[in-house]
């Protein structure tokens, strides 16, 4: 089975993002790109039940009458989704991309890519979907819980999109990371990308010798690859050597028991995540 760029869309204003970003990504690592969307009959803003307050005598025609609804009303997201779909393919075929094909199933987002993940070589996700709170500092329910589901990498992308010029990974040593490294070296998606290493921490030999082999793997596989020890509280330290340097894509990993890795752990999704301009790969 081909592994394959898989780029969730919905009506939410990241649809054009998750696009091009999906492209980019496409013809980057030379895979296939699948636009996938997922009509959801049950969302969570459930309408109220009114059956109880339906008269004796039309009861059971008001009830037809509000299954009727419901059917139409999953035609037309089955339709809108459709014509979302076309549109995507379109605009990546613009981008470059010789034959994206498209997906349109039913059930929940989380549910159906996960069903879906052996295909799954990168997932590209808008920060938020149709059904978010707009709130800029929101980060939309599904992804969290498709962060936790899923054992593939994540690219959580913002509206706009930007071809990557500089990379940075937050790095800590832990087995997580230190993958990401070699993922990172060999992944042509950073093809000629210069690729910024950060570990947050005391300025030690452990940290230091960390660095230095995460540097060289890079280096090795002909990278231009920089390296910093900063020490400060993660999230704050990591937005502040972004912003220094330009940095316009960030590698995190996404669990696990170091400082850098409890970002995305608990009831609360990180506030690096959260805070976002730029778009985050997620490494499981």
């Amino acid at each position: 089975m081909t592994e394959q760029v898989m780029a969730a869309i919905d009506g939410s204003q990241f649809s054009t993002g998750v696009c091009d970003y999906a492209a980019w990504a496409s013809l980057a690592l030379n895979a296939p790109l699948t636009f996938l969307h997922v009509v959801d009959n049950h969302p969570q803003t459930a309408e109220p039940d009114l059956s109880g307050n339906i008269g004796l005598g039309s009861r059971e025609h008001l009830l037809e009458e509000l299954s009727q609804l419901d059917e139409q009303r999953a035609k037309v997201a089955q339709e809108q989704g459709r014509l979302m779909l076309q549109a995507a393919k379109e605009r990546a075929i613009e981008d470059g991309v010789a034959e994206p094909a498209m997906r349109q199933r039913n059930g929940t987002l989380v549910e159906t890519l996960e069903e879906l993940q052996d295909e799954i070589r990168l997932l590209v996700l808008g920060k938020r979907g149709e059904m978010a709170h707009q709130d800029g500092e929101h980060l939309g329910s599904n992804l969290e819980r498709v962060v936790r589901t899923l054992h593939r990498p994540i690219l959580m992308v913002p509206e706009t999109f930007k071809r990557p010029e500089r990379v940075m990974l937050a790095f800590d040593g832990s087995k997580t990371t230190r993958k990401g490294v070699e993922m990172l070296a060999k992944s042509p998606l950073f093809n000629g990308i210069p690729v910024h290493v950060v570990i947050v921490g005391a300025e030690t030999g452990d940290n230091r010798s960390q660095l230095d082999w995460a540097l060289a793997v890079l280096r090795e596989a002909g990278h231009e690859a920089e390296g910093a020890i900063r020490a400060g509280e993660v999230e704050e330290t990591l937005r502040a050597y972004k912003e220094e340097n330009a940095i316009d894509l960030l590698v995190m990993g996404a669990y696990g028991h170091s400082r850098i890795r409890h970002l995305l752990v608990g009831s609360t999704t990180t506030a690096m995540l959260r805070r976002a301009s730029v778009p985050v790969l997620l490494l499981r």
